[in-house]
């Protein structure tokens, strides 16, 4: 008998985390995609340096869960795989546009998108696709897809691009530092900032509570 694989439509639902108060004394909104093997409700404890009172952080939960090692203590996420990996994309932009029309972020509000290792596919993806515009774009140690193209970054206007990445970061390779730095040069042109920081595949604090007080 043959085997066929058929697609069905359907409602889900899913978390995400916030931290602190979205207020009028809000300066800075944060919509911030973690990477792999996180859950948000732990990612978003990174950005516990920020000033409370000015800071505002939202923390999406990439959708597909499991656990992380044969003792299943640990679970983890991930936002996408090489499996059906464009309808799934889709799935998670269609996520991420529910999560930012809850949060109802006004227009005076900073915003700033950052996503961190496998989260850097999902926010330059999810930004391209909806032509969303922010304050500050942070690609933080991952790669931008290799189907994006400069023609999809031409809407932005005004938004600074900050590269960060660890010069020991036990992923990257000197050839694969400067293949992904020459690409995001070629997306975003003279908006791209490139910082590096000695460090290994770690989400960096310092650099986050730096951008958090930068006007």
């Amino acid at each position: 008998m043959a085997t066929e694989e058929k697609k069905v439509s359907y409602q889900t639902t899913n978390t995400y985390s916030t931290k602190n108060k979205l207020t009028s004394a809000t300066k800075n909104v944060w919509f911030c995609c973690h990477g792999l093997g996180f859950l948000s409700r732990y990612f978003i404890q990174y950005f516990n340096g920020l000033d409370a009172e000015e800071n505002y952080i939202i923390a999406p939960q990439a959708p597909s869960k499991y656990y992380q090692k044969s003792d299943f203590k640990h679970v983890g996420a991930s936002w996408l795989t090489r499996e059906e990996t464009q309808q799934e994309t889709e799935n998670v932009l269609n996520y991420l546009d529910s999560v930012l029309a809850t949060e109802e972020i006004p227009n005076d509000k900073r915003l700033i998108l950052l996503g961190y290792s496998q989260g850097v596919s999902v926010v330059t993806r999810w930004m391209a696709s909806r032509k969303l515009a922010c304050d500050t774009l942070v690609i933080h140690s991952g790669g931008i897809p290799k189907e994006l193209q400069p023609q999809d970054f031409e809407f932005l206007q005004h938004t600074k691009v900050e590269l960060w990445y660890g010069t020991q970061d036990e992923y990257l390779t000197e050839k694969r530092i400067a293949e992904e730095t020459k690409r995001a040069k070629e997306m975003f042109g003279d908006r791209l900032e490139i910082i590096p920081f000695e460090g290994k595949h770690v989400v960096n604090r310092d650099l986050i509570n730096e951008l958090g007080i930068r006007n």
